[in-house]
């Protein structure tokens, strides 16, 4: 076992570094990303209005966030599994998914906004959370055991 932890060094810190990288992202997410639904989230928010925002700043924000834990997870991916392709469909799936998130999140706001904001909550934690990778990493893990 330890000779497996010494042959594999080099993965693991790039494993580490990466993670350590989107740790960094959620600690410095309100000095990197205009997003005022990160104070609006910690606070009462069922009974409070939705802040004041910039939609286009907002999205900017969002997507920026999503695009750097994007790149951090396709980047574990590819240490994990060592498959181009596998990566290329990866980013095929997170390109997609943001798409139809950040549609999503603006159909909600602008038309449910204050009437539904636990489905504000829960798709803008896709937005802004590395969710897809524990999703992805455990299901192509599995897939590759099967074969």
């Amino acid at each position: 076992m330890l000779q497996r932890v010494l042959n594999n060094k080099k993965k693991i810190l790039l494993l580490i570094l990466l993670v350590g990288l989107l740790v960094l992202v959620r600690v410095f997410e309100s000095q990197l990303f205009y997003d005022p639904f990160l104070e609006y989230y910690k606070t009462d928010y069922s009974v409070a209005p939705l802040p004041d925002y910039k939609p286009f700043l907002l999205f900017l924000g969002l997507s920026f966030r999503y695009g750097l834990n994007m790149v951090f997870s396709l980047g574990i991916i590819y240490i994990l599994f060592k498959e181009v392709e596998l990566v290329r469909f990866v980013s095929f799936l997170y390109v997609f998914l943001f798409l139809v998130l950040i549609v999503v999140f603006f159909l909600a706001l602008s038309f449910y906004g204050e009437s539904n904001k636990l489905m504000l909550f829960y798709v803008r934690r896709f937005l802004i959370q590395p969710i897809l990778i524990l999703i992805f990493i455990p299901g192509f893990y599995y897939q590759k055991l099967k074969k």
